[in-house]
């Protein structure tokens, strides 16, 4: 039995082809045929961590994503199977990265679809890959198919429920039960519509998550990953809904919007603002240089009056005011009141912290200012320095915000100018920002108008008042 070889049926036609010619004195030559070409894998990368920064995904030590915020889930890649080596960096506000997962060597079977997570927490270092995979299989016609993740790292045991809308959940059985990074693996329902529910665990009347109606249409192929809330409203999670060619962020139906008022009118007295023709006022004896707190109001339309404190006179009658859900808004109370410029203006709040950075907003509230420079320095001294933002102008109807600017942790100096000069006109100002706090500090005119010019200091920098 020795000398009998197994071999292929491509090397057997060789032979054969070889000794069909042998008796040729120039026989033909022997030609090998290619290989077959490597069978495909898939991948689709997921990040689902909500303190931490844009991401940069590497594969066998090149980028394959850059900048992948959170929330945001990947296209579907393809690859050749076989081992790669997956890496996950963070993205600092100076432009550097640093390494959060990996790198870690992964080896990636025919026809499997991976998901990578990076689910967990940079604040603690619990930041890690979560990482399953399925058979790369149609989705039965007439069918949606649906596999749930629990990503979020402070939810607790949790039932989920894809009803028809408005069931009732006491006559109803959970699809899966979850506990922090499981799955309930792939799920085939008939297209239509749904409600997704998420109860904790053993208490269908403990809603903590409703995503109202959703319509889930034929052929949907969907992960859907519970991940932190970073929006409005008090539910713990949101929905990060990947369908192939990205994601898209469901919050809860109720999470409604957040809303706080600032008095930056310098010549107006304490204001009374009421919702909707109220009997009585929403925020009362509201003196300038002060903020409410967030509050927060169901999406809607609303008419918003605001009056001298105890009601008179009505300084502005009937202001609408359309809040979306999760709209995080600071309303402002701007202009002047002695010459009927008083006007109310809307400016975007940020809603997430991420632990890596500080993130600063600077608001020109102050209409005696003028157009300004604004330095963001190490030290107090901006003779050589170039503005941050330069020439930002004053605009009652539509505030100026530099919009959140992340910055590494650390000590800074805010210094204020007229544009084109280096005269300070709020300022020299040190900072202490930390990495995941939030910062907002708004210029308005001196106490009764005109100049200086002051801060008045939101979020982070100082407490709100009540």
């Amino acid at each position: 039995m020795n000398g009998i070889r197994k071999l292929s049926i491509p090397a057997l036609a060789v032979l054969m082809l070889a000794a069909c010619g042998s008796d040729n004195d120039n026989p033909d030559p022997i030609v090998t045929p290619p290989p077959p070409p490597p069978a495909s894998t898939y991948l689709r990368v997921h990040h689902s961590v909500a303190d931490a920064p844009d991401v940069n995904v590497l594969v066998d030590g090149n980028a394959a994503l850059e900048g992948v915020p959170f929330g945001a889930s990947s296209a579907v890649l393809e690859l050749d199977e076989g081992s790669y080596s997956i890496q996950v960096d963070g993205i600092l506000p100076d432009g550097s990265t640093a390494t959060v997962i990996g790198p870690s060597d992964e080896n990636l079977g025919d026809n499997l679809r991976y998901e990578i997570f990076a689910v967990g927490k940079v604040s603690d270092g619990s930041i890690a890959p979560l990482i399953f995979a399925n058979q790369t299989t149609e989705v039965t016609d007439g069918n949606a198919r649906v596999e749930v993740v629990h990503a979020a790292p402070d939810a607790p045991l949790v039932d989920v429920f894809v009803t028809a809308p408005g069931a009732d959940l006491t006559a109803e059985t959970a699809v899966t039960t979850l506990a922090f990074t499981d799955n309930s693996g792939q799920v085939e329902v008939p297209a239509g519509d749904y409600q997704v529910r998420i109860t904790v665990a053993g208490e269908p009347a403990t809603v903590v998550y409703d995503s109202g109606t959703l319509n889930l249409v034929d052929g949907a192929d969907l992960v859907v990953a519970a991940i932190t809330n970073t929006m409005t409203g008090s539910s713990p999670v949101m929905l990060q809904v990947a369908n192939g060619e990205g994601a898209v962020i469901v919050p809860d139906v109720n999470a409604g919007a957040d809303i706080r008022v600032v008095h930056a009118s310098a010549d107006a007295p304490a204001v009374d603002v009421t919702l909707n023709n109220a009997a009585s006022p929403a925020i009362a004896d509201l003196a300038f240089l002060e903020a409410t707190g967030f509050v927060n109001l169901p999406a809607g339309d609303y008419l918003v009056d605001v009056a001298a404190a105890g009601g008179s006179p009505v300084v502005l009658d009937d202001v609408p005011l359309a809040l979306a859900t999760s709209d995080m808004l600071s309303i402002y109370a701007v202009g002047a009141l002695g010459d009927s410029s008083l006007t109310l203006a809307a400016v975007s709040d940020m809603q997430r912290r991420i632990t890596t950075e500080a993130q600063l907003q600077l608001v020109h509230a102050s209409p005696s200012a003028g157009n300004v420079d604004i330095y963001v320095t190490a030290s107090d001294n901006i003779s050589n320095a170039d503005p941050a933002f330069s020439d930002v102008p004053f605009n009652a109807s539509a505030l100026v915000s530099t919009g959140y600017v992340s910055l590494l942790p650390g000590d800074y100096v805010v210094t204020v100018t007229a544009t084109g000069t280096k005269t300070a006109a709020i300022g020299p100002i040190p900072l202490t920002l930390e990495g995941g706090g939030i910062y907002t500090a708004a210029a308005v005119d001196a106490t009764g108008g005109g100049l200086p010019p002051q801060l008045i200091l939101l979020d982070d920098l100082a407490p709100p008042a009540q």
